[in-house]
């Protein structure tokens, strides 16, 4: 079943927060559906967070209606909203096990002690800590101080489970480590869950689909995959994920064919399904990985630059290529795997550099 073909968990209609003269979220609007895990992207002050306070009942929207399960809870208290949120923090609480961390919620609750006990010991089971039920907060690890966190909010069963960056706190290693086993869990559980995040590789790996957000607004709502290989905008393309970007003018080809020039030596040719209007100024993307270098011409004029190769980036699996081209005026970034360890190139090869029609992004310059 399409994700969109299932029930609508969370409503977002036209949701808008002023800070004094400040306007943080601008009237945006989304929807979440059933199970599904929803990522909110962008860079810092973009307004995610506060989106989702809103959403948590931590801060009071200026005007919209937020909506779970069908109730509006717009001006609903947080202690009234069935929600669970997991801050960067975890906020576990020091003088608690693990046991009686997740049980806080259930007490609170009123749920009786043997009922907290079978549920807690449950639930710890699915984040794969029942062996660490009596241990303290810091006898742990981040990582299950994380998974900890997540067990105390999954076993209220809320509507709606909030991640305010859960993983920013990890090392690299520990937090690629995570992104995997929590995606799995929220799987496993089959929680609707909204993510907020600035790290394009999280929303990448783990969404079911992407909001991305820039001051204030949402730029594209979409599957990773249609954000990253069809982005609506120039900001869209460029934060999400590594690109190579021109502008240039549009025109039509002798043949008929929509162009962009961005310069005298370069040539990009779209497919097909672009169209644009004649002279406007055209943004141009084109992924690292989807272009191919060569250190001989290839018979290909549309589509195609040469340059110097000004630095080479190792990065163990991969490498990035820096290339100096049109007379220097522009960076153009190429990528490829080195599965053997050796790259194909070095700084100040000159190489020549190719790319297919489906491959390449113009979007108008409004």
């Amino acid at each position: 079943m399409n994700i969109t073909e299932k029930k609508v968990v969370l409503e977002v209609k036209n949701l808008t927060k002023e800070f004094g003269n400040d306007t943080a979220v601008k009237n945006i609007s989304f929807d979440l559906y059933d199970g599904e895990f929803l990522f909110v992207i962008g860079p810092s002050g973009c307004g995610k967070t506060t989106t989702l306070r809103m959403i948590g009942g931590y801060e009071s929207p200026s005007s919209g209606e937020i909506r779970v399960a069908g109730k509006s809870l717009t001006h609903v208290p947080l202690e009234k909203r069935n929600i669970g949120m997991v801050f960067q923090s975890y906020a576990l609480f020091p003088h608690m096990t693990v046991q009686k961390n997740v049980e806080y919620g259930l007490r609170m609750r009123g749920i009786s002690k043997v009922q907290r006990k079978e549920k807690a010991a449950e639930v710890l089971g699915l984040v794969e800590l029942e062996d660490y039920a009596d241990r303290y907060p810091a006898q742990l690890s981040g990582g299950q101080k994380q998974r900890v966190a997540l067990a105390r909010v999954i076993v209220l069963e809320p509507d709606l489970l909030l991640l305010d960056e859960p993983l920013a706190n990890l090392d690299k290693r520990l937090r690629d480590t995570m992104r995997v086993e929590l995606k799995k869990l929220q799987e496993k559980v089959g929680i609707t869950t909204l993510y907020v995040t600035h790290d394009q590789e999280e929303a990448l790996t783990m969404a079911d689909r992407i909001v991305v957000m820039h001051d204030g607004n949402i730029l594209q709502v979409g599957s990773p995959k249609d954000v990253y290989n069809d982005p609506s905008s120039q900001f869209v393309a460029g934060f999400l994920g590594e690109t190579s970007s021109f502008h240039g003018k549009a025109r039509t080809s002798s043949g008929g064919q929509n162009e962009v020039v961005v310069d005298e030596d370069m040539i990009v040719r779209p497919s097909s399904a672009d169209r644009f209007t004649e002279g406007n100024n055209v943004f141009v993307s084109i992924r690292p990985e989807r272009i191919k270098l060569s250190k001989e011409k290839q018979a290909q004029d549309v589509n195609c630059t040469s340059g110097v190769i000004d630095f080479v980036s190792y990065l163990g699996s991969h490498v990035f290529y820096f290339i100096s081209v049109l007379n220097g005026k522009s960076l153009l970034k190429a990528s490829e795997p080195i599965p053997h360890g050796e790259a194909s190139f070095k700084a100040g090869d000159f190489v020549h550099a190719y790319w297919q029609e489906e491959n390449v992004v113009c979007l108008d310059e409004r």
